[in-house]
Order: C-alpha cells, then sequence, then structure tokens
C-alpha cells in the first residue's frame, strides 16, 4: 500500500505494525480540511493493507490533537463552505474508523480535543500519557458536538458524566479518565512508547481473525447507534456553525480575548 499522497498524515510500518501520525505539530494537531479529508480515507487504505495486523493512531509533537483548525473554521465564516465540504467527510472520519477490522490502537502523547477527542475514543484501545487530558469543548467554540462525542461519550461514562462534560467543555486529567472508564491506561510520558509496543505485540502474536471479528461484533451496536444519532447531531452542528456564538467565539480566540455569547 503506497501512504506516500498523504500531506499530513505519517505512516510508518514496523513489521505487522502500522504507525499513524496526526503531523501537524506546530498547530498541535489542528485538523484542517486536508488533514479532514486524510481522516476520512486513511481506514480504507489500511483495510486494504494486507501487510497491516495492527494500528497505533498518535500525534507528532506534545498533543495528540486540538481539534478543528481555528483559521479553517475562520475561513468557513468567510465562505459558508466549510460545512458543505465537510459534513459527508465528517462521518467517513468516524465510520470508516469504526468499521475498520484492524484493532487501532490510541498512544494518546498530550491532550485530545474536541475531534481529537472523537478520534481517540473511535479507537479500541487508549492509552496515554499521564500528562494528557482529553475533553471536548464544542460548546466553547459555539458549536454542537455533533461530530461523535454526543454518541461516544454517553456510551463510554454514562449520559449523566457524558452531558456534564458535553455541555461544560471542561477538559479530564488522564488519570480521572481511567477512572471514570472514559480511556484504559495513564502511564508515566517515558513509559509510553513502551506500553504501547507490549499491547500492539500482543495483539500482533495473538489469533488475528478471532481479534478482528471480536472487534467488529462489540462494534456493531456501537455503530448501530451512531447511524442513529449522527446525522441529526452534524445538522445540528452545522446550524451552529453559522449562529453568531460560533463568529463570537472563533473571532474571539483569533484576537486572543474571552468570546461574549449571547445565546443568538
Amino acid at each position: 500500500m503506497d501512504y506516500s499522497s498523504y500531506q499530513h498524515l505519517l505512516v510508518e510500518r514496523q513489521d505487522k505494525v502500522l504507525r499513524v501520525t496526526l503531523n501537524r505539530p506546530e498547530v498541535l494537531n489542528a485538523v484542517n480540511a486536508r488533514l479532514h479529508y486524510e481522516l476520512s480515507h486513511i481506514w480504507d487504505d489500511v483495510m486494504y493493507d494486507d501487510e497491516v495486523d495492527v494500528v497505533v493512531l498518535t500525534g507528532a509533537g506534545r498533543a495528540f490533537s486540538a481539534g478543528g483548525d481555528f483559521p479553517w473554521l475562520l475561513e468557513g465564516l468567510k465562505t459558508r463552505t466549510v460545512g458543505k465540504l465537510s459534513s459527508y467527510e465528517a462521518k467517513r472520519v468516524v465510520f470508516n474508523l469504526l468499521d475498520c477490522e484492524k484493532p487501532v490502537i490510541c498512544r494518546m502523547n498530550g491532550d485530545a480535543i474536541g475531534l481529537g477527542a472523537t478520534l481517540a475514543l473511535c479507537c479500541d484501545m487508549v492509552i496515554a500519557a499521564d500528562t494528557a487530558r482529553i475533553g471536548d469543548p464544542h460548546v466553547r467554540a459555539g458549536l454542537v458536538a455533533g461530530d461523535g462525542g454526543a454518541v461516544l461519550w454517553p456510551q463510554l461514562i454514562g449520559y449523566v458524566r457524558a452531558k456534564y462534560y458535553l455541555m461544560t467543555g471542561d477538559l479530564i486529567e488522564a488519570k480521572d479518565a481511567v477512572e471514570m472508564g472514559l480511556i484504559n491506561k495513564a502511564v508515566p510520558e517515558a513509559e509510553l512508547d513502551a506500553a504501547i509496543d507490549k499491547l500492539a505485540g500482543k495483539l500482533v502474536g495473538g489469533a488475528t481473525k478471532a481479534i478482528r471479528w471480536t472487534k467488529v461484533s462489540a462494534n456493531i451496536a456501537l455503530k448501530q447507534l451512531a447511524h442513529s444519532v449522527f446525522d441529526a447531531g452534524i445538522a445540528y452542528e452545522l446550524m451552529t456553525q453559522v449562529a453568531d456564538d460560533h463568529a463570537e467565539a472563533v473571532h474571539s480566540f483569533v484576537e486572543k480575548r474571552k468570546p461574549n455569547f449571547t445565546g443568538s
């Protein structure tokens, strides 16, 4: 499989393990239009790569992903094109990852925010550096958490707790995320690679078909739920993309000031 066309994903293979790295470290791996497109396609290529049994998804630099790229969102406010371009892709980003039969381990090397959190939680297992945080602060950007958060979080930590974090946008320390069942493990940063290698090796050395199809079976109910919720969630998110509060959030971020939300 040739991965050379990817611009913002660094793809490296070692034996049967493929490492896919979000590679925009200068902006904390924030997702722009090109990276969003690539994330909607990479899992098809991974599925057809016969040399790969296990995938590790991680971020370059000090973050896993800071979520949506604000310059991209700002451009969307000017051209009103972000929603039209990304709604179909948003579904593919999530569903292609859930549909990928090969086990995917999230190496959460740093903060996983917004869409970054969705990517992490769509993985089958999440091992984080204990200095990392995870959260879905869409509401702080004046947006509905429609691109996966409203589906994934309640299934992992329950509705009451999930709604608290989705509606406040508060971030969660890795060790607390482990305690509430949001992620699997939090280890010292210096031990993260060893923990990932150990888990990947365990999966590679296991019964590959049994592992893959156990994942497929476990994801059936989750995908059914996601299909029933996702279109509405994306529609609500697109509605908030053209609302005044989202414009205020984007402009305040660019101008480095506190947003003044008006509920409009």
